[in-house]
């Protein structure tokens, strides 16, 4: 079975987007249907000219000297780059130049513009699209200083269409993130994307256009389909349409620097800002750029009937204080994964931890560093061995309980000194496997009650847990109308009663 993402991806397209048979799939790849079938479902007249140039005696035998050193020029610091005056002062001391500084000036200014490089007019076709990464300031209520973040921008030139989104940093499941809202927001999926050479879609580059591709970023691609294209290093004007478009969104859409609770607000606030940008009209197109957007959603592939999943997969280890460390910031998992190797399952959003194929651990995805973040019930199990540790325990220190918890906790040490600890955390436990809501309905049903035990708490629980009995109907069985049921004459236990 063929497993390399490469070849998966470019199977897919060919068949499902370039009209590749099947059977031509199986002869051109060389594989079996049934590999087959599991692949596939898994763009005046100028004026006076001056026909000759003017001579120029006293600067002609220099012009070579000038082009040797400002070429030399190219691989030094930039700080320590030839001035003109510099070039001349050269010309002057080292060669005899006998000439005025001026047209020392004016034969560099001339090198120069003749090595500038020029480009060609683009035409763009519909359902292409360019992606790219800028970054801002937003300042978030809580913090003492503005906050950098990642904008993520894909734009379609054809219509001028333009989302934005922004995230706390440039990173693997942001690039996917970014991609599964834009395609929500167009209605589709732009048969190409350009983007630059990135790090998350790029893993190493074999030469002009020749790129190695992350799982992640072929994992997107197979996902939707599109084709890539990148550009040649150090050329990102060959996507200079979303290049604009960054400096546009951020002119925009973030002056003045927002002020927001979340990115999740702003997020909200920039999807609305998009919607709203789609009523405009480009320079040099015929109409608003939504009318364009319904016009080049022909060229759309459709978006999948399935969820694109935005996530980066690592592994890492527990620690002896039951922490998984990731991404600068330690989680904690129930205390039985200590000392395991669990697999970390990141989105933009949350981090999970999963074990084997079962999930241990979910938390909110923190973006800063070097934070801890517990969730008490992680550490009952070994608070129960150890319930001297309960009031000193960093996990548990800022746990905020209903306060029929403490009447519990007071009462149950009252009645038994060497348990009643030990106890208390044993009805903690049941948080395990219910909310807290319902603990504490229970809780207090066992303290009105006088039973404080944790058996009879969790029988409490698990009874009002229960569904109660629905009452038989005999609607729609009239089959079972012609049955007669005696009630049962209760007078016959009368007499064991008598007999006390």
């Amino acid at each position: 079975m063929h497993v390399d993402m490469e070849f998966w991806t470019e199977v897919r397209r060919q068949v499902l987007v370039e009209g590749l048979s099947k059977r031509g799939a199986v002869k051109k790849y060389k594989i079996g249907w049934h590999t087959l079938d599991k692949i596939l479902s898994l763009e005046e007249p100028p004026g006076y000219q001056q026909k000759q140039a003017r001579p120029k005696p006293k600067i002609e035998a220099f012009l070579p000297i000038i082009a040797e050193i400002l070429t030399a020029d190219q691989k030094a610091p930039r700080k320590q780059r030839h001035s003109a005056k510099r070039i001349f002062e050269r010309l002057r001391d080292e060669h005899e130049f006998t000439g005025g500084y001026t047209i020392v000036k004016d034969a560099v200014r001339e090198w120069k513009h003749s090595q500038k490089e020029v480009f060609l007019p683009l035409t763009h076709r519909p359902g292409e699209a360019q992606m790219d990464w800028g970054f801002a300031k937003v300042s978030i209520r809580g913090h003492t200083e503005p906050v950098k973040v990642a904008i993520f921008v894909l734009t379609l030139p054809y219509s001028g269409a333009v989302f934005c989104q922004v995230f706390h940093r440039e990173c693997t499941e942001s690039f996917q993130e970014g991609h599964a809202r834009a395609f929500e927001f167009f209605g589709g999926v732009p048969w190409r994307i350009s983007y630059d050479n990135s790090k998350v879609a790029i893993a190493k580059i074999l030469g002009s256009r020749d790129r190695k591709l992350t799982r992640e970023f072929l994992r997107l691609q197979s996902h939707y389909l599109f084709a890539e294209h990148f550009c040649l290093v150090r050329r990102p004007n060959e996507k200079g349409h979303v290049e604009r478009l960054v400096e546009y969104a951020r002119g925009n859409f973030l002056v003045p620097v927002p002020v927001v609770d979340s990115l999740e607000e702003l997020n909200e606030k920039l999807l609305a800002q998009c919607h709203a940008d789609l009523e405009k009209q480009s320079r040099g197109k015929s109409t608003n750029k939504r009318l364009l957007l319904e016009e080049e959603r022909s060229a759309f592939l459709g978006l999948p009937a399935r969820a694109f999943e935005a996530r980066r997969i690592t592994q890492a280890a527990v620690s002896s204080q039951s922490l998984v460390r990731f991404d600068r910031n330690s989680y904690s998992v129930p205390t039985k994964y200590a000392h395991r190797k669990v697999t970390v399952v990141a989105a933009v959003d949350e981090v999970r931890f999963v074990f084997g194929d079962r999930l241990i651990a979910r938390h909110r995805r923190c973006w800063e560093k070097e934070q801890f973040f517990y969730q008490p019930i992680h550490y009952l199990r070994l608070l129960e061995r150890k319930p001297g540790g309960l009031d000193f325990a960093k996990p548990v220190d800022q746990w905020q309980l209903p306060k029929c918890f403490g009447i519990l906790r007071r009462r149950l040490e009252a009645s038994d000194e060497k348990h009643g600890t030990r106890f208390y955390i044993r009805v903690l436990r049941l948080l395990e496997r219910r909310s807290l809501s319902q603990l504490t309905d229970a809780v207090e049903y066992a303290l009105d009650i006088d039973v404080i035990d944790p058996s009879s708490i969790r029988v409490i629980l698990e009874h009002r847990q229960e569904r109660p009995a629905e009452l038989f109907s005999l609607d729609g069985r009239p089959q079972l109308k012609t049955f007669n049921v005696e009630t049962t004459d209760v007078s016959a236990y009368a007499a064991l009663l008598s007999a006390r």
